[in-house]
């Protein structure tokens, strides 16, 4: 996907202009001391990965890093370039090639950032995180809604799309081997782009699809697709974060924390407007406001914090050997690639230690109401169904925590057992059977049935 430009007109003129503006991209002065110059900070980011939204989308419509260039008062012109792009790989091409200052992505991409940046001389450290799931929720293999397969190991001979090097491939190959399935033996692994990947499943050219946010919530939501395995029961972390050219990094210290602290100012907005976010995310990318909230909401699968945890970095580093088995990076010294020494500073000592210190909350139920500007949270799901049950024509979407694994998915969309008198929701029939293997009397039940024995 090509980064989003604005044209100038092809005039002798504009050719000025254009070779001026890249004169000053990406950091550079147009005076020794940077004294009234104009500094282009150009940022790479993914629209419709919206678990960086914090770090692309949501700041950019919010405005809150210019806001803070602004502030700097450096005698310094800062214009941000801001880039879109599918997935992060094109980010790690520029990043290297000296076009991109500051970018973010997800975790196994972070790693290829790293690999790449030291081989071609073009150094990257990750600065921040943006949303992250301690259980690896983020990620889920779907089928089409038809489909006959029902558990990991019915994938065995079929084919199998995901992105080969991302966060979701690394959950499609930790899920078969746990299933006692060779991913590079017992599927078809089709490497492809998510969107291309969505509409091979949609075709019947692929079985079963491997992706990250927001794909299989919105197919799911779309009614193109249901949950075959909820990431989360690979118990590993996953997260989307942000790096920067260490080069940009040392030169330009100020206008990288103005970015951080632009950074947390998103996630404050997000957090404390989460309904609002979602519509800002949802006019931005054009995906329904409903799928983002499922990822995005005050209750949704994803966490946002920028400060670096413990748990996020010890994830990276399991990350780097599915990396090398596919050949796609050598050793990564994790070490050495994380740097929050920039965060902390934009944060301040004291609630960057907070901040660390916070745990996600408790995943509820949330019902979202037609015309609302918030939704409402059920202390139980059979309580969230007997709502939904009494107001039908009222709710614009409904949300609901595994059972097992607390990943929130569309209520309409997940598998219901009923246990005594007990209504439980679960995000793919696979957690579904492994609870009632455990529960006498527990049973599948359809959703319509749900609603009518909450009600």
């Amino acid at each position: 996907m090509k980064a989003k430009r604005t044209a100038l007109p092809a005039t002798a003129g504009a050719a000025t202009v254009a070779l001026l503006l890249s004169l000053t991209a990406c950091g550079g002065d147009a005076s020794a001391d940077g004294s009234g110059s104009t500094v282009t900070v150009t940022v790479g980011y993914q629209s419709r990965t919206i678990n960086t939204v914090t770090a692309g989308t949501l700041l950019r419509s919010l405005g809150y890093f210019e806001k803070q260039l602004n502030s700097l008062g450096d005698g310094v012109t800062y214009k941000v370039d801001w880039q879109d792009y599918a997935t992060g790989a094109p980010i790690t091409a520029q990043m290297t090639a000296g076009k991109i200052d500051i970018g973010s992505m997800g975790d196994f991409p972070l790693l290829i950032n790293a690999a790449r940046g030291k081989q071609l001389g073009k150094p990257t450290r990750l600065v921040s995180v943006t949303g992250y799931n301690l259980r690896g929720g983020l990620n889920t293999i779907v089928v089409a809604p038809g489909s006959p397969l029902t558990s990991l190991k019915d994938l065995k001979g079929k084919k199998v799309s995901t992105s080969v090097g991302s966060a979701a491939d690394g959950t499609l190959v930790r899920a078969l081997q746990r299933a006692g399935l060779d991913p590079a033996e017992d599927i078809e692994k089709l490497n492809q782009q998510p969107a291309v990947g969505a509409s091979a499943l949609d075709a019947g050219s692929a079985d079963a699809l491997s992706q990250f946010v927001a794909w299989p919530g919105l197919l799911a939501q779309q009614g193109k697709a249901k949950a075959l395995y909820d990431g989360a029961r690979l118990d590993l972390p996953t997260f989307h974060g942000v790096t920067a050219v260490e080069e940009f990094a040392k030169k330009r210290p100020a206008v990288l924390e103005a970015f951080l602290k632009a950074q947390t100012q998103a996630t404050d907005y997000l957090d404390a407007h989460p309904v609002a976010a979602a519509e800002k995310v949802a006019k931005a990318t054009g995906l329904p406001a409903e799928t983002v909230y499922l990822y995005n909401g005050a209750q949704g699968i994803a966490t946002f914090d920028p400060a670096i945890k413990p748990q996020l970095v010890a994830a990276l580093k399991e990350d780097v050997s599915i990396l090398k088995d596919a050949k796609l990076t050598g050793n990564v010294d994790v070490d050495a690639f994380v740097d929050d020494q920039y965060v902390k500073k934009a944060l301040g000592p004291t609630a960057y230690a907070e901040r660390l210190a916070a745990k996600p909350p408790k995943p509820a139920g949330e019902v979202w109401p037609k015309g609302a500007g918030k939704t409402l949270s059920f202390a139980s799901p059979t309580a969230l169904l007997r709502h939904v049950a009494g107001h039908r024509d009222e709710v614009r979407a409904a949300y609901v925590p595994d059972t097992t694994t607390g990943t929130p998915w569309f209520a309409d969309r997940a598998v219901w057992v009923a246990d005594g008198g007990a209504l439980l929701p679960f995000v793919a029939p696979e957690t579904a059977r492994a609870y009632i293997a455990g529960h006498g009397g527990a049973r599948v039940v359809p959703y319509a049935e749900a609603l009518e024995l909450a009600s």
